[in-house]
Parts: structure tokens; C-alpha cells; sequence
């Protein structure tokens, strides 16, 4: 895009034209002040071989902070990981990923900001939730790297695909279902073969291919045990 612009547009420089595309204004108040401790959510329960990227990626961020000599507090009930390794954060709690046993920890460690995006789809789903329920606003915690908003609406399905159209990006056609009637009367107006793909599940359950009414249906149905969407 940047090249066919700069053919376009033989006044301008390329540098200038590359700096213009990549500048990002943020809608969120840049943070002010550095937070002397924060929260990493961390990976959770993780079969062997299974997304070991955000082991990784969570133990990367610890080490980051540590560097700027900011105190790391994770929460993480999985002992096999590397991130809850001796001596990487400085404090670990294992206690499972759901809201109310992270709240207890923010409510005893009272961080200043936190990290939601080192713990995959769990702890994506569980930093919503808090969201929602108004406990990082209640506890004045500043969320980190990634927009709890743009979480939220690459998660959700149709307000994904409403964003992709906003700015003109070409995909295939999609529909966004809450019941297995919606997934049916969607396919019926889109055409088989479809792609089903639940919001917000974990390592996509739920997710496949239909070319029939009746393949739709089954996979519909496992899929709306994993998501409402």
C-alpha cells in the first residue's frame, strides 16, 4: 500500500509516508507514571504440546519487567510451566484463572497495572470478565500493553467482522449465531460449505467445517456448549 501510494504521490518521501501509515494515536490515555508492581495473568492448565506459546511468551514479560525493575506478581495454578519456574516472578500464586481468585490476589497485592495477554484464551476470557464486573476500576488498576476493548472486539465474532469491513479489508462473508437456528438460517443465506468458529473458546473448540444442514447442526451444538456465540 505504502508503495502504490508513494507511485501516486511523487511528492512525498518515503520515509515520511512510512512513518505517516505507522503512527498509532491511542484512544486510551497513555499511562502516565510507570506501576511499580504488576499482575501478569498467566497461562493456566496446558496439555503437553499445547500452547506452549504463551508459557514462553508470559515468562518473556516477567523477565521484561524485571529489567525495568518493576515487581512481577503472577497467577498461575499450573506448577509444569516455565513462567512459575524459582527465582522468575517475584511472587506466585497458584490459584485457578477465574475472577474471584483473582480479585482475592489483586485485592492483596493491589498492583498497579496488569497484563492479560500472556495467558492465552483463558486468560483473555477471565480479564473480560473482570473487566465487566468493574474490578480493575475498582481497584484503580491500569491494563497493560493491549486495550481490554480491542480484546473484546476481536473476540466477539460480529463486532470482528463488522471492524474488518469498517475498513474495507476483503474476507470471506460472515454471520454471527447464538443458537443453533441462527447457525442454520446463517448458513442457509451465506451457502455451503461453512466454517463454523465459537467466540472466546479455548483452543477453538467447537470450531470445524460443515458442507450439510445436518453436519451444521452437530457442530453447532458443540460449539454453543463452549460459547453463546
Amino acid at each position: 500500500d505504502v508503495f502504490l501510494d508513494l507511485v501516486r504521490q511523487k511528492q512525498i518521501s518515503a520515509k515520511n509516508l512510512i512513518t505517516q501509515k505507522l503512527t498509532f494515536c491511542s484512544k486510551v490515555p497513555v499511562l502516565q507514571e510507570r506501576p511499580k508492581k504488576v499482575l501478569i495473568i498467566g497461562s493456566g492448565g496446558l496439555s503437553i504440546g499445547q500452547a506452549g506459546e504463551f508459557d514462553y511468551s508470559g515468562s518473556q514479560a516477567i523477565k521484561a519487567l524485571r529489567e525495568e525493575n518493576i515487581q512481577t506478581v503472577l497467577i498461575n495454578p499450573n506448577i509444569a510451566t516455565v513462567q512459575t519456574s524459582k527465582g522468575l516472578a517475584d511472587k506466585v500464586y497458584f490459584l485457578p484463572l477465574v475472577p474471584e481468585y483473582v480479585e482475592q490476589v489483586i485485592r492483596a497485592e493491589r498492583p498497579g497495572g496488569v497484563l492479560l495477554t500472556f495467558g492465552g484464551q483463558t486468560g483473555l476470557n477471565c480479564g473480560v470478565e473482570l473487566e465487566r464486573a468493574g474490578i480493575f476500576e475498582k481497584y484503580n488498576i491500569k491494563i497493560l500493553g493491549t486495550p481490554i476493548q480491542a480484546i473484546i472486539d476481536t473476540e466477539d465474532r460480529k463486532i470482528f467482522s463488522e471492524r474488518i469491513a469498517a475498513i474495507g479489508e476483503k474476507v470471506a462473508p460472515s454471520m454471527a449465531a447464538h443458537s443453533v437456528e441462527e447457525a442454520l438460517e446463517a448458513a442457509e443465506q451465506l451457502g455451503y460449505p461453512v466454517m463454523a468458529r465459537a467466540a472466546f473458546s479455548l483452543g477453538g473448540l467447537g470450531s470445524g467445517f460443515a458442507n450439510t444442514k445436518e453436519e451444521l447442526k452437530i457442530l453447532a451444538i458443540q460449539a454453543l456448549a463452549h460459547s453463546n456465540q
